[in-house]
């Protein structure tokens, strides 16, 4: 949908709306002044048609009062001669101009009557006046509205007396309401009127016989809902092709028979029509109105909308790759200053978009680097795996050699048997060193001896600077006090800068030469490597703690090295440096600062000798050993046995429960993992089973990289041998074991 549609759309809808509620609101105005109008007017009808109805009937009476009191009618009615009577009636039926007059002597009889009309029922005309004569026989002169058939009369009925008052009759005269009482009574009300007896039409002003049938509906309804004297409610009806208000009253009559009554109408036709006129001329108008302002607004739109329009193809073309594209600003308005935020917007696109293709090299770059360091962080697990499996096959080797060398007498052999014993410790210090390189360890500072470190990474990188033909030569304090710092994170750094130089020099010099000093300089300990290699250029020199700031060669290195290193040497508040000249190798410079109390003492006092053994120290002892390793058992079976241990041996940690409840031990040896219950498991059940022996409970486990078995160590406070181990440390960790109580 377009933006003029979305404008267009709801101003023509709300003109519309206010167009229908306009004329809406006018014709409910003017309907109200219908409405009130004819109220008035009906109102004052019915008020004029009463008062008038009210004065009539008294100047009736008032002009009938005296008649019977008059000689000639007074001694006529005295004679009660009937002839003479009718002939009276005659005479007053013309001289008063009445319709009918009746005699009614004093025992309720008719005597005589004169009527106008021949077809005029007599005793129908007696019938509806009955009520006004039987008031007038009490001597009371009464008007009343008497219903005659279908014609209504208005009746006054006067006493008549005889000598000394006596009562000998009453005269009744007769006036019908027709047609021209309602001219009458239309003319003095100026609205249209209707008089209706028994359910009919008797008078109307009315003349569509069709209408009259209308009329008499209403005021049926109207006084069927109990309505008196007091007009109803105000009433539209439709009479033939006019509209009028009507109301509907009933006249005051002695007897409700028949419902005497009236209705007053006031035609509204010529307002409705010059309503109509006006609704169709408002209407004309406002359709003018909202086409003219359609177009208007149509055209302040276009108008408006021509910048959005350039805007929008500029956009498009931005959108494109064209960044060149830019918008005129032809005004100083809104949209004026839109255009220009939208140009700036371009020209920052257009750079952000080279600074992105920059960045989107330097990802794939980074892609690569940390491929590689994935697959060198699966093979360093790979190694670590690999070093656990060689743990108990080295345990087994050191183990027997030194039995055999105790046990043989021969020097040659001894010979041999020190060189497999120095082999195999070794392997052993290649298999820590891969470990530690391999565990990951939580952050943790610990006084430490730089010394220590320094020689730990250049045995563990011994083979590949011995096969690059790459002289390593050390210059150790060896009164450098220790230093509190992580060992792991450092030995970390110091193996990256020993590795970094064997790879500047490798292949580049066949007298490559790596030197590394230590030495105390005030309250720092400084750490130098240096080599003979190529160098490093002036302008790398300043970018080489850079991250992913490599000179080697693409898949050869991932550019992290050396900004992790400076990072760690930050983090223990020392410096890293480095100073090169192209041609004269590369010095790297550590200073880390040093330890002060009494831990800090130096490091050149030797590990005490180890205590002459005890051949007989096992003497009545009983020892359960539980590995899933036979060279192991073996092993270990002939050491404990040489001291006098009674040994037992189980391959699983089922056949070992089985054991513990077949008899008594003294100390129990277990490897940490094996097939079926691990260690862990096999200790807590022996914890149940015998309490005592799991206290002497020592465990062996080539599995220094589970953090689970660490944890479970250190919280049981239990007495472990990592594979392999020399019978030293065996002994060792037996003596501190059965020196449990």
């Amino acid at each position: 949908m377009s933006f003029s549609t979305k404008v267009l759309a709801p101003v023509v809808s709300f003109m519309v709306l206010l167009l229908a509620l306009t004329v809406w609101t006018v014709n409910q105005r003017l309907t109200r002044q219908f409405e009130a109008d004819a109220a008035r007017t009906l109102a004052t009808a019915d008020a004029v048609f009463r008062y008038n109805q009210k004065i009539y009937t008294r100047n009736l009476l008032l002009r009938y009062r005296s008649l019977p009191n008059e000689p000639r009618s007074k001694a006529t009615f005295q004679s009660g001669h009937v002839p003479t009577l009718r002939a009276l009636l005659e005479e007053l039926l013309v001289e008063q101009g009445v319709d009918v007059i009746l005699f009614t002597a004093e025992k309720g009889q008719s005597q005589a009557l004169a009527k106008r009309d021949a077809l005029l029922p007599a005793a129908e005309f007696e019938a509806g006046s009955a009520l006004a004569i039987r008031q007038a026989m009490a001597g009371e002169a009464t008007v009343d509205t008497a219903r005659v058939g279908e014609r209504l009369f208005d009746v006054v009925s006067i006493p008549v007396t005889g000598t000394s008052d006596k009562l000998i009759g009453a005269l009744t005269f007769g006036s019908e309401i027709g047609n021209t009482t309602a001219q009458e009574f239309s003319q003095v009300t100026h609205s249209q009127i209707a008089l209706l007896a028994n359910g009919r039409v008797v008078a109307s002003t009315v003349s569509t016989p069709a209408s009259l049938e209308a009329l008499a509906d209403l005021f049926n309804e109207q006084t069927a809902r109990g309505r008196k004297q007091a007009p109803g409610p105000l009433r539209r009806i439709l009479l033939g092709d006019e509209h009028y208000f009507c109301t509907a009253g009933t006249f005051a009559s002695l007897s409700s028979d028949g419902k005497p009554g009236y209705l007053l109408l006031s035609s509204y036709e010529q307002p409705l029509q010059a309503l109509h006129r006006t609704q169709v001329t408002l209407l004309l108008v406002s359709a003018l109105g909202i086409v003219a302002g359609t177009a208007i607004i149509w055209f302040l739109v276009r108008k408006a909308t021509e910048p959005l329009r350039a805007l929008r193809d500029s956009a498009e073309a931005v959108g494109r790759g064209d960044f060149s594209r830019r918008v005129e600003v032809s005004s100083a308005d809104e949209c004026g200053e839109l255009a220009e935020v939208f140009n700036r917007m371009t020209e920052n696109l257009k750079n952000s978009r080279t600074q992105l293709e920059q960045t989107v090299e330097t990802l794939k770059t980074t892609q690569a680097q940390l491929v590689q360091s994935e697959k060198l962080s699966g093979i360093g697990e790979f190694v670590a795996g690999v070093a656990h499996e060689l743990n108990n096959p080295l345990t087994t080797v050191m183990g027997f050699s030194e039995l055999l060398g105790r046990a043989d007498g021969d020097p040659q052999h001894k010979k041999y048997l020190d060189m497999i014993l120095k082999s195999a410790q070794r392997c052993q210090k290649i298999v820590q060193n891969l470990l530690s390189f391999a565990r990951r360890h939580p952050p943790e500072r610990r006084l430490s001896s730089i010394n220590e470190l320094v020689e730990g990474a250049v045995e563990f990188l011994h083979y590949q600077l011995r096969t690059s033909n790459i002289e390593v030569v050390t210059r150790l304090a060896t009164d450098l006090p220790k230093t509190m710092l992580d060992p792991h994170q450092v030995q970390q750094v110091f193996l990256n800068l020993v590795n970094n130089a064997r790879q500047a020099l490798e292949g580049r010099r066949p007298d490559g030469c790596i030197r590394i000093t230590t030495e105390a300089c005030g309250q720092m300990a400084r750490a130098t490597f240096q080599d003979n290699g190529p160098g490093i250029s002036e302008e790398d020199l300043s970018k080489v703690f850079d991250p992913f700031f490599t000179t080697k060669e693409a898949g050869k290195g991932t550019g992290l090295g050396l900004s992790i290193c400076y990072g760690i040497i930050k983090e223990h508040q020392g410096t890293i440096s480095v100073r090169s000249k192209p041609g004269e190798g590369a010095t790297f410079v550590i200073e880390l600062p040093l330890a002060s109390g009494p831990g800090a003492a130096s490091e050149a006092s030797a590990a005490p000798a180890a205590a002459p053994a005890n051949l007989r120290e096992g003497v009545g002892r009983k020892v359960l050993v539980i590995d899933d390793e036979d060279a192991i058992l073996q092993m270990v079976r002939e050491t404990l046995s040489e001291h006098g241990y009674q040994v037992d041996v189980a391959r699983d940690g089922e056949s070992a429960l089985r054991r513990v409840e077949q008899g008594p031990y003294d100390l129990a040896l277990c490897d940490w993992r094996m097939p079926g219950l691990n260690g862990e498991q096999v200790y807590e059940r022996i914890r149940t089973a015998n309490p005592a022996l799991s206290e002497r409970m020592i465990f062996i486990t080539g599995d220094v990289v589970n953090d689970t078995a660490q944890k479970f160590l250190r919280e049981r406070n239990k007495v472990c041998l990592s594979k392999p181990f020399s019978l030293v440390e065996f002994r060792e960790a037996i003596s501190r074991a059965m020196s449990v109580s």
